[in-house]
């Protein structure tokens, strides 16, 4: 689930990756809705950025809006009650907290038992996300999705990280079209034609992997094909730089390399993060140039998540909080992967 940061922040993933639409935005959000990444300095503050939010307030668009003369844009729908979880099965320190979840400093770098928890988390992620692609079919509802991913991942005794977290309500993320990430699963059917991010988290005997996939629903367009198709791209390209000693900032400038070669926009708002015992940790991941400083330590993890725009890459945050849709109501996809950085490089733990 991705992280928010960058000039301002929305959301921590789920501070990685949300879905839904309305375009009417709170004059005054909850100050922990947002965090400025500060260079040098504790990776977030509880800053408001005026500019950010002016831009929120003032970039309204009409929710019945036809984009490209086919595709309405998202509104919200309506949600059902929280899925109930076992009270044998182990739940993050979140869970039933009133408080936001904060950053940890210090990055996720795991013994020896610990990376086997690691590899067993991104593991039964990568099977939940998979399955949950396969769910993907017009008529279909993101609530229908939330059920069947939340069922899965308690009938394998694990607690879906989203739900609580900083009180989403939902097990997973379902971010449809113009939704950037944080959508929450509701009443709307998937039609032919959308393109759906789906982000997994599973908290498994104390460790959580992460992941996310945008999937094609029915016959989609070539334009929306190709986007998806470099976003994965772009994922795959950051992650073969990945080893102990490598600076994080090599992720950001290859990424932002692929999509100029393809003329789409890289979001800057949320980024990538460390992940393991906690949701969130150090590293903050920027996926765009950059110039931060820190390296890839041995037996670490955390996670890569670009998201890719096809026009914008400012966010409107909706009513709900969470779900982030992009200004001009462009398409948006984005693919997640934990990583673990071993002595031969990487080791891609979410995928099956």
């Amino acid at each position: 689930m991705a992280m928010a940061t960058a000039s301002v922040t929305l959301r921590p993933h789920i501070l990685s990756s949300i879905s839904g639409n309305c375009c009417y935005i709170q004059s005054t959000l909850p100050l922990h809705r947002f965090f400025r990444y500060n260079p040098g300095r504790k990776p977030f503050s509880l800053q408001a950025s005026r500019s950010y939010t002016t831009s929120l307030l003032f970039n309204r668009r009409n929710i019945e809006e036809v984009q490209n003369g086919t595709r309405k844009r998202l509104k919200p729908g309506k949600l059902s009650p929280r899925r109930l979880v076992p009270d044998h099965i182990l739940k993050p320190p979140y869970v039933g907290s009133k408080k936001p979840p904060g950053i940890a400093s210090g990055p996720e770098v795991h013994d020896e038992k610990g990376i086997e928890y690691m590899r067993a988390s991104g593991r039964l992620a990568a099977q939940v996300l998979q399955y949950a692609g396969t769910l993907v079919k017009p008529g279909v509802t993101t609530d229908e999705i939330d059920q069947q991913v939340h069922q899965m991942i308690i009938d394998n005794g694990a607690y879906p990280s989203p739900l609580g977290y900083g009180g989403f309500p939902k097990s997973v993320c379902t971010s449809v079209n113009e939704c950037i990430c944080h959508g929450i699963p509701d009443s709307r059917e998937l039609e032919d034609g959308d393109i759906i991010n789906i982000d997994v988290t599973v908290y498994l005997n104390g460790y959580h992997g992460d992941t996310s996939a945008t999937y094609f629903c029915g016959e989609v367009d070539d334009k929306a094909k190709n986007l998806v198709k470099v976003t994965k791209e772009s994922l795959d390209k950051a992650i073969s730089l990945c080893a102990p000693g490598v600076e994080y900032n090599k992720i950001g400038k290859v990424i932002n390399a692929h999509a100029d070669k393809h003329r789409y926009g890289v979001v800057q708002s949320f980024v990538g993060h460390g992940v393991g015992r906690l949701f969130h940790s150090d590293p903050v991941i920027l996926h765009y140039r950059n110039n931060e400083r820190g390296h890839m330590i041995l037996n670490q993890t955390f996670t890569i998540e670009p998201m890719l725009t096809m026009g914008s890459i400012h966010p409107i945050i909706w009513d709900d909080d969470w779900t982030v849709v992009t200004e001009d109501g462009s398409l948006s996809a984005q693919f997640e992967h934990t990583l673990l950085i071993t002595e031969n490089g990487v080791e891609i733990l979410t995928q099956c």
